[in-house]
Order: C-alpha cells, then sequence, then structure tokens
C-alpha cells in the first residue's frame, strides 16, 4: 500500500459515494488507474464495504447505553456461544472482546428506557455464561465513527 492508496482510501471514508471519476481527480490519477486502485482494496479487503451512515436519533433510537460485559468463563465454547448469541441481538451495534477485566463492551440502541429495561432483561441478561453486566448511559455523542487513521 503506498500513498496514493492512503489517499483513495481517506477520501472514500470521508464520502464512500464519491465518484471514480472525481477520486481519480482528487487523487491525481487516470480514471482507469483509479479505477483500478479501488478494486484492487476491495479484493484484498483493506475495503471491507460501504454503507449508510443512519443518524438514530433521526430513526427513533434516542436511548443509547454502554455495557461491559464479564463473563463466567473464557473457554472456546463460552466464548463463541456468547459471540454467536450477541451479533443476533439487532439493538448491539457494536460488540467488542476486551483484554482484562471486564471481558466485552456493547454499545446498544433502543428507542427508550423502557425499551432497554426489556432488551437487558431479556436477551441481554439470557446471553450465555454472563457472570456480570454494568451499564452507563450515553449522555452525548461527539461524532460518529471517525475513519482509519491512515497518516
Amino acid at each position: 500500500m503506498d500513498s496514493l492508496d492512503r489517499e483513495i482510501l481517506s477520501a472514500l471514508q470521508q464520502d464512500g459515494r464519491i465518484s471514480v471519476t472525481e477520486l481519480a481527480s482528487r487523487v491525481g490519477l487516470s480514471l482507469s488507474a483509479c479505477h483500478r486502485r479501488v478494486r484492487e482494496l476491495e479484493q484484498s479487503g483493506v475495503i471491507e464495504q460501504y454503507r449508510a451512515v443512519v443518524s438514530p436519533t433521526a430513526v427513533g433510537l434516542t436511548f443509547e447505553a454502554i455495557v461491559f460485559v464479564t463473563i463466567s468463563r473464557t473457554d472456546p465454547d463460552t466464548v463463541g456461544a456468547f459471540e454467536e448469541a450477541v451479533v443476533a441481538i439487532p439493538n448491539v451495534t457494536e460488540a467488542e472482546r476486551l483484554f482484562g477485566d471486564p471481558d466485552y463492551m456493547l454499545r446498544i440502541l433502543t428507542p427508550s428506557l423502557a425499551a432497554y429495561q426489556e432488551l437487558y432483561d431479556g436477551p441481554l441478561g439470557g446471553l450465555p455464561g454472563i457472570q456480570r453486566m454494568t451499564s452507563t448511559l450515553v449522555m452525548k455523542r461527539l461524532g460518529s465513527g471517525a475513519g482509519v487513521p491512515l497518516g
């Protein structure tokens, strides 16, 4: 990966809908050379996907919580069962396994506190291997998903 690839990636992180023509102009490549590089970045897995970033508030998801989860055992069966179950819950918008304690961090969006409580008492509480869950409420989002630093 060279500096042109990094420029292409930076531009695509800012605007995933930019035309290849505009992208080529911005990074100083011919249209065919830029298109080839983008295709190579996609095929090699550097570019994982394209998607729209949706405002949670605009679609009625006004309640956000971060949940820290400690599981009872970290054997492969327990970890696998927990991870498979947690990614199947639509309101869990991010899930990350952590080193140390706690074991996981989950970002959860719901329409209300009551909906969160229902999720917490139901699907979240029923996740395999749960020992402890601790929630903290998000007061304010300061940004939405900054891109990967490429500089």
